[in-house]
């Protein structure tokens, strides 16, 4: 399930991520996800960040990984991009 930051209030983004619902958050223009520790990440306005309880989820909707936080998925995400992109 995917939350929208600005549908939460402060109490409930802690409860989520407590409970483990929470555990990524991504900017939904940019498409891009990342951890929750990421400083890219918490410099984003609330109203473009949205939260996701799995890589999975985030992939399914169209994110990739944050090239800071997630260096080793944002190199396998690019790799396999730059491959399709090179197939005549």
């Amino acid at each position: 399930m995917i939350y929208h930051h600005s549908n939460l209030n402060e109490k409930e983004v802690r409860t989520l991520i407590r409970k483990g619902e929470i555990i990524l958050a991504g900017h939904k223009r940019l498409k891009i996800y990342g951890t929750l520790k990421c400083t890219s990440g918490k410099r984003m306005k609330k109203e473009n960040r949205v939260f996701f309880n799995s890589e999975n989820e985030a992939q399914k909707l169209g994110f990739r990984p944050c090239g800071h936080c997630m260096r080793v998925a944002y190199k396998e995400w690019k790799d396999g991009f730059v491959h399709q992109s090179n197939k005549p």
